[in-house]
């Protein structure tokens, strides 16, 4: 029952602090979600009654949703087009070294009260911290702060030790790489200008089902491997250790072959597993265990992609509603594997059936989604069009030049 409330206040976060991220901002929401997450999961850990402790829960997985969905975007839009799956893939195993972390706490500290509090107080510093993160430079300027967007560009050239070109920007310049952006950002935005032209309705129908297959399977697959007759501390420390190599191989191959290609192979690598398992012998755990460790590894990889490809993909000023409803049908899925699991009393394993068709099905949806590796992020939706129809290279490389932040033209005169 926790674990369903958590997963219900992350479906209802995602929701509602995607939309207050693209109209407020990414820190805010990011700074606001640190420390609600910190003083929700502080609380649960001095719970009275289960009832205030499902509460605190909800709100953990609240908060949790906000902390996730900043930290993609901020990623996505501060970082080049070059370092942006090498900080997916680095972001990917903070969260690795989590899974490992985890369950040697939960070994020390076996009262679970003591636990709850011991991982939940880091994140009143991590709230100090995130008032240090630069707001995102492309939300503010299409917002209609570019004053405040020039003065934290100039900033961060000081501190990467480029304090003299970082003067040398000026505003003009700054509004004129996004004159066009600019002009659109008048409008308002909400969930349904995810559907409101063809190009978009097909990226979120795409994009909402490769999030709701990635889930749906992870936690099919998390029941089935309680089924090792090991210890749960030794579960949790497989789950991480897979991670390793199957993200490595993931940054390779969203790097250099495409994030289509990865997140296609990653979702259709992993159905077949999950299938495989449904028709392999009982006694034949060894074989059994080994198909869904590397069922898992591949949807690790999987959400490593469908991360930053959906970062990609929406234009900026709906992007974070864009993340914001991926992650709302991810968290669909989690609340939907487990019922799906009762149709074990019907045949032993329909589950697994269910379990590997969805994303086998997702994997050929994924097929109809554009290509965004090397190309510079949408700030619109005719740039979706464009890369649709195949936008020539030169025309590329003029949008290319008006990328912010740090990648406009008068950046890269200046040398930031």
């Amino acid at each position: 029952m926790a674990q369903s409330v958590f997963m219900a206040g992350t479906l209802v976060g995602g929701i509602v602090l995607g939309g207050l991220s693209d109209r407020f901002g990414r820190k805010p929401i990011l700074s606001g979600s640190y420390l609600l997450l910190a003083a929700s999961g502080s609380g649960a850990a001095f719970s009275p009654s289960f009832a205030i402790y499902m509460v605190l829960r909800f709100l953990c997985g609240f908060s949790m949703a906000g902390v996730t969905l900043s930290t993609v975007i901020l990623n996505v839009e501060w970082m080049s087009t070059q370092l942006r799956a090498v900080m997916t893939v680095g972001i990917g195993y903070f969260y690795t070294a989590g899974q490992f972390i985890l369950p040697g706490l939960a070994y020390a500290i076996p009262q679970w009260r003591w636990l709850q509090l011991t991982v939940s107080v880091p994140f009143f510093a991590f709230f100090l911290l995130s008032w240090w993160v630069p707001e995102s430079i492309r939300w503010m300027v299409l917002s209609g702060k570019s004053p405040k967007a020039l003065r934290i560009l100039q900033w961060v050239a000081a501190f990467n030790g480029r304090k003299e070109a970082g003067e040398k920007l000026s505003l003009e310049e700054l509004k004129l790489d996004l004159q066009k952006e600019i002009s659109l950002a008048k409008a308002h935005y909400s969930v349904a200008d995810l559907f409101r032209t063809p190009v978009l309705r097909r990226v979120t129908f795409c994009l909402s089902l490769a999030w709701f297959a990635t889930s749906f399977a992870y936690y099919g697959l998390v029941m089935d491997l309680q089924g090792f007759g090991v210890s749960i501390y030794l579960i949790q420390v497989i789950f991480g250790a897979v991670d390793l190599p199957a993200k490595f191989v993931g940054f390779v191959a969203i790097n250099h072959l495409g994030r289509r290609p990865a997140q296609i192979a990653a979702l259709l690598l992993a159905g077949l597993c999950i299938l495989a398992n449904g028709v392999i012998p009982q006694d034949q755990s060894t074989v059994r265990t080994s198909l869904a460790v590397l069922g898992k590894g591949c949807l690790a990889a999987s959400f490593n992609c469908i991360f930053l490809y959906t970062g990609e993909l929406y234009p900026t000023m709906i992007r974070q509603t864009g993340l914001g409803m991926g992650s709302t049908m991810a968290r669909v899925g989690s609340i939907a594997s487990p019922l799906v699991s009762m149709t074990a009393e019907l045949f032993p394993s329909m589950p697994l059936f269910i379990y590997g068709t969805v994303p086998v099905v997702a994997s050929a949806v994924a097929a109809l989604l554009p290509e965004t590796l090397g190309h510079p992020l949408p700030d619109t939706v005719q740039d979706l069009e464009n890369r649709r129809r195949g936008k020539p290279q030169r025309q590329q490389q003029e949008q290319q030049k008006q990328m912010v932040p740090l990648q406009a033209s008068a950046q890269e005169k200046n040398g930031i």
